[in-house]
């Protein structure tokens, strides 16, 4: 079964590794060492919005999500009104 951690367990974690060896950090928590240096790399790059939680989304992303939407949105409006213009032409 697949572990959760929340997003203060993993900052406290990569805190730790800062501090002390990754290894020592990893086998104390019983967390793969790769799983802890995604989490460093994750924190480092990201440091405001690493870690967004379950089905949540960064800032970015979510607006990147809700303008794909919207455009998709606009096409079939745009599609639709083809088709009228096509048919009231006839």
């Amino acid at each position: 079964m697949r572990r959760k951690f929340d997003k203060e367990f993993k900052q406290e974690a990569v805190k730790l590794a800062e501090e002390i060896p990754l290894t020592h950090v990893s086998r104390d928590l019983g967390i793969n060492p790769n799983v802890l240096s995604n989490w460093k790399k994750e924190l480092k790059s990201d440091p405001l919005n690493s870690f967004p939680g379950n089905g949540k989304l960064k800032p970015q992303d979510e607006e990147l999500r809700r303008l794909k939407k919207e455009n998709e949105t606009l096409r079939q409006e745009r599609d639709i009104l083809k088709k009228a213009i096509a048919f009231f032409s006839k």
